[in-house]
């Protein structure tokens, strides 16, 4: 599916930059179908969820992809998934301790 550069745009998740079928399925399991409710969401708050509907803990490059995805429906341009890393390293704590029992031993 092509990817759109406008946020007004995107008709479909898979069209949004960096959004994928895997990680658009993830969306739609998470209950976001329309790609604007995106832009009233949390990042964090989707990952956590995620991990816990899987009921297994999610590799963080996932989250990764949640931010670009809230960042570039929010209007704010365009991103790699990958620059939003240092971001997720600098915040994970937020979330460390919620998915702490799901972790892979």
């Amino acid at each position: 599916m092509k990817k759109q550069s406008r946020p007004e745009d995107i008709r479909f998740l898979e069209e949004i930059p960096n959004i994928g079928e895997s990680i658009a399925e993830d969306l739609r399991c998470l209950g976001i179908k329309d790609p604007q409710d995106l832009k009233t969401k949390n990042a964090y708050e989707l990952y956590v969820k995620l991990c816990r509907k899987t009921k297994s803990y999610q590799d963080p490059c996932v989250l990764d992809v949640f931010l670009s995805a809230i960042y570039f429906m929010k209007g704010k341009g365009t991103k790699m998934w990958w620059e939003f890393t240092p971001e997720r390293k600098r915040n994970f704590h937020i979330v460390s301790a919620d998915i702490a029992s799901l972790k892979k031993t």
